[in-house]
This record gives C-alpha cells, sequence and structure tokens, in this order.
C-alpha cells in the first residue's frame, strides 16, 4: 500500500485557518486469495495534536474486490484547522470465506507550505 499527500491550495484559506489535504492510496492485494474492502478507520490529528477518528464503510462510495496482484487506487481528501498534521488507520478486508482481517496504513504527513517552524 502506497500513500501519496498534498497540500491543495486553491481549497484552502490560511486567513481562515482551513487547509485542504488530497492523498492518493493504491491498495495491493500481495496474498494468494481474493479479498475484499469492506471499511476504513483514520485518525487524524492536527498540528495541536487534536485527533478526529473517521469510520465508514468502503472508500469512495466503493467497497473492491481485489484478485491476488490486483491493485486499486482512489484518492480522497481532508480538512485541517492547521497547517500540518499526520493520518494513518486500516481497512478492514475480507476473504471470499468470510474472515475479516485488518491492513494497517501506516502514519504518513500533512504538510502545508503555511507551517511556522521555530528553532528553541
Amino acid at each position: 500500500m502506497t500513500v501519496q499527500p498534498r497540500f491543495v491550495e486553491e481549497e484552502s484559506s490560511p486567513n481562515e485557518s482551513r487547509y485542504f489535504f488530497a492523498y492518493t492510496v493504491e491498495i495491493v492485494n500481495n496474498g494468494e486469495e481474493q479479498v475484499q474492502l469492506r471499511s476504513r478507520h483514520w485518525r487524524i490529528i492536527d498540528g495541536r495534536g487534536s485527533c478526529q477518528e473517521v469510520r465508514g464503510i468502503g472508500v469512495v462510495g466503493k467497497q473492491p474486490v481485489l484478485e491476488p496482484g490486483e491493485s486499486f487506487c482512489y484518492t480522497s481528501g481532508c480538512p485541517l484547522t492547521t497547517p500540518d498534521g499526520l493520518m494513518a488507520g486500516s481497512y478492514t478486508m475480507a476473504t471470499v470465506a468470510g474472515e475479516s482481517f485488518e491492513a494497517e496504513i501506516p502514519a504518513f504527513s500533512l504538510d502545508s507550505p503555511h507551517v511556522r517552524r521555530s528553532l528553541h
């Protein structure tokens, strides 16, 4: 699985503390049997450390079925009130036999050019 986040300037209003990020995820079935993505769980942490959890059925309105070696790619987004943050989460996947397992999504950073870094 790979995730490519990007800051979307045209959807953001830094003067109003609105920073919009898009992320493209590619999910690859590296297993030996067909699987289906059933649901998602995201933890979105803004630059102040405030955490928001998002759960839902599928991704972008779909519950893709992946044969061994197949991949599914989609793009979604999230607004933050800070110019930077983190996202991490998991997908609940199911096999043909109905067994569920979690596919972890490692943390990735959301960074805009509006971040003010300070050294202590």
